[in-house]
């Protein structure tokens, strides 16, 4: 624990309900949960009831007692699936980024667009960088137009412009996504940052879900029209192989 840091005690008292309820053999009610975690029914009753909102406990009909909800479940299961996904990503990454001297990325889906989740940076003095836990837009990168090319709904009216490339349009868009679509890969050219291109393609789980996107970006500078062309086709190789792999291991990643 660093030097400063100080809980909060309200989410402390969360999760001593919730290891509660995981160390119980079966379902607890209120005052057997206060027993176990010495606080009082009426802050036991707040909590449960703050975590039953989200599903983080399931309170059962017929006894009125707790147990643990089926969004921890999938909370778990996304958790899995990313650390999988990192793991089976990296060579990968590590490879196109040996090859292209860019910067390349590794982004999930996550409620309207993706959100990256592990990069390997460019050994360039000058490069683009990435950031974990950054999300997309999904109509100014290229990551995100892979999203709505699988997975996304397209927004509709007047789209933010980010710089003056920014596709604000949705009919021209929706055509750019169904190219995307297509020919198996997205680009961005000066979209969301004006110094920044990139290209992206997607990896497909079982069923053809979408279950990650890898993601090529650099500097314009560097970084341009036929660099980028030049990349796709090592691009696409790489997604395609973790696309065999994904058919019989993958689990794709819901959005929210």
């Amino acid at each position: 624990m660093s030097e400063g840091f100080r809980p909060m005690g309200t989410v402390e008292r969360a999760i001593a309900v919730l290891h509660a309820l995981a160390d119980a053999p079966g379902d607890l009610g209120n005052n057997e949960i206060a027993r176990r975690t010495g606080m009082n029914p009426s802050t036991i009753s707040r909590l449960l009831a703050t975590l039953a909102n989200d599903e983080l406990v399931t309170r059962t009909a017929d006894t009125g007692r707790f147990r643990l909800g089926p969004r921890l479940v999938e909370l778990g299961n996304l958790a899995l699936a990313r650390i999988d996904q990192r793991q089976l990503c990296r060579p990968h990454l590590e490879a196109l980024t040996e090859t292209t001297g860019e910067t390349a990325t590794l982004s999930l889906p996550y409620q309207e667009g993706t959100i990256t989740v592990d990069f390997v940076q460019s050994p360039s003095s000058v490069r683009s960088v990435a950031q974990v836990g950054r999300p997309s837009v999904a109509h100014a990168t290229a990551t995100g137009k892979v999203f709505l090319a699988h997975a996304g709904v397209l927004p509709t009216g007047r789209l933010p412009a980010y710089t003056s490339r920014t596709v604000t349009d949705p009919a021209a868009l929706a055509a750019e996504v169904r190219r995307a679509r297509e020919r198996g890969w997205a680009q961005a050219v000066g979209e969301r940052e004006d110094d920044l291109n990139a290209i992206a393609a997607p990896v497909l789980g079982g069923g053809g879900t979408l279950a990650s996107v890898i993601g090529l970006q650099g500097p314009a500078s560097r970084f341009g029209p036929r660099r980028m062309r030049g990349a796709v086709d090592l691009l696409l190789g790489h997604c395609s192989e973790l696309s065999a792999h994904g058919s019989t291991g993958f689990t794709a990643q819901r959005g929210g």
